[in-house]
């Protein structure tokens, strides 16, 4: 399976202005997260952006990045674009979609997110980890995720949520946004408008259960730091200097 990675970044964060060129560590953000997916091994790393400023930062670092047009509604769209510019012949089988503001995921977690396509039938793999807070449990900011189990770690999705669900006994879980596309899946998602539970939940994900794709979760334990706000990327310098000075 040929696999290429691309890291959607937009310059257009209302709640942090500038977020992939923010510093931590002596690097900006979009460059951790760039590294880290560099070390999953999964073969060519792109980052895809409509900012000429992240572009050059990226390459400054020796990283590859592409620029893509800056009206897009979502990174699915955006990573489809630089999919299409970097691979027009189509010998990519699978694309993994790493979200720009996780400067803190592991290697090994990007690359799990694979596991659900290399060994099933799914269109999309998502990742997930098993909810232990329980004021998570009912925070709607907290995406859940309602499947079967199919294997170990491992459960087909039937739907995603913000609310408390399923209910009743038993784990909760927690989505993790980061994605892994077959080609096909890629291009048809895109193809497809935002559908009516997609507008409601405000979950791009449930367009593809609507449409009939199959998503697979890869369960693991531990949700990677995702920079939304100035705590979130005070956290983030913190846990990236005590590593840097280890």
């Amino acid at each position: 399976m040929k696999i290429l990675t691309l890291i959607p970044a937009r310059m257009a964060s209302t709640r942090l202005p500038n977020k992939p060129l923010a510093d931590i560590a002596g690097k900006p953000m979009i460059v951790h997260v760039a590294e880290r997916a560099i070390a999953a091994g999964l073969g060519r790393t792109v980052v895809a952006t409509d900012s000429p400023d992240v572009k050059s930062a990226i390459e400054a670092h020796g990283i590859e990045a592409i620029m893509t047009r800056a009206d897009h509604e979502s990174g699915s769209d955006r990573i489809h674009e630089a999919l299409l510019a970097l691979d027009p012949d189509g010998s990519v089988d699978a694309v993994v979609n790493v979200q720009g503001d996780l400067p803190t995921i592991e290697a090994d977690i990007i690359r799990r997110s694979l596991k659900p396509l290399q060994s099933g039938p799914a269109d999309i793999a998502t990742l997930g980890v098993e909810i232990r807070r329980e004021d998570e449990k009912t925070n709607p900011n907290v995406v859940k995720i309602i499947g079967s189990p199919i294997g170990p770690d491992q459960m087909r999705a039937l739907y995603f949520t913000r609310a408390t669900a399923p209910w009743g006994e038993g784990p909760l879980y927690h989505h993790i946004g980061l994605y892994a596309y077959r080609r096909a899946a890629l291009e048809r998602f895109v193809s497809l408008g935002p559908s009516s539970l997609e507008r409601r939940e405000r979950l791009e994900q449930l367009r593809a259960l609507e449409a009939g794709m199959r998503i697979d979760v890869e369960i693991v334990d531990s949700v990677p730091l995702g920079v939304d706000t100035p705590e979130d990327l005070e956290r983030a310098r913190e846990i990236l200097t005590s590593s840097k000075g280890r």
